[in-house]
């Protein structure tokens, strides 16, 4: 019965000291996607991009805010109100009515807007960053790549963000060169 127990024993500790060590010789690189994209040529150019759709909705609801806010300043001014015909009063009333109802109709495509670009930055980035871990999982012979955000822990000398990020910008160079020769073949 001991010799069974020894036995056992001895195999649970061969199985755990091989797991241990496979574990530690299982080659894998991390990468951290927020770094990616913001410090990638590639994650720049989507983050220009994802901004000036946010400052051209936010442009235009500014200016309707602007008008009705004018319209709601004359209102509180009785003596302006007072001068006023009943129909100059119904037209300015119908007027902030229509200037309301088309702010509410631009915040709701602002929201709508917003979610969509930042889907598509999040699928672009995606694949970019996929792409150019592949790569380095090519050259330097690794298992894996995963998400930093997937993992409690790891060690950081996993990580190949930097490796990532170089060789999305090498990408980054040779899209724009291959865009810049088709526009002037075009031309």
């Amino acid at each position: 019965m001991k010799k069974r127990q020894f036995f056992i024993l001895l195999t649970a500790l061969l199985c755990l000291f091989s797991v241990k060590s496979f574990a530690q010789d299982l080659p894998y690189g991390m990468v951290n996607f927020p770094d990616c994209i913001t410090e990638s040529k590639y994650g720049k150019q989507e983050q220009d991009g994802f901004e000036n759709i946010k400052t051209q909705m936010t442009s235009l609801m500014s200016d309707i805010e602007k008008q009705l806010s004018e319209i709601a300043t004359k209102f509180q001014n009785p003596e302006f109100v007072d001068s006023l015909s009943p129909e100059a009063e119904q037209e300015m009333k119908a007027r902030f009515q229509t200037l309301s109802e088309e702010l509410n109709r631009y915040q709701n495509q602002y929201v709508q807007m917003m979610q969509q670009a930042n889907m598509k930055l999040m699928q672009v980035m995606n694949n970019h960053v996929a792409k150019a871990s592949k790569s380095i999982a090519k050259r330097k012979n690794l298992t894996m790549v995963v998400r930093e955000e997937a993992c409690f822990f790891y060690n950081p000398a996993f990580s190949i963000t930097a490796d990532v990020i170089e060789e999305m910008d090498k990408n980054f160079d040779r899209d724009s060169q291959k865009t810049a020769q088709a526009d002037k073949t075009q031309k």
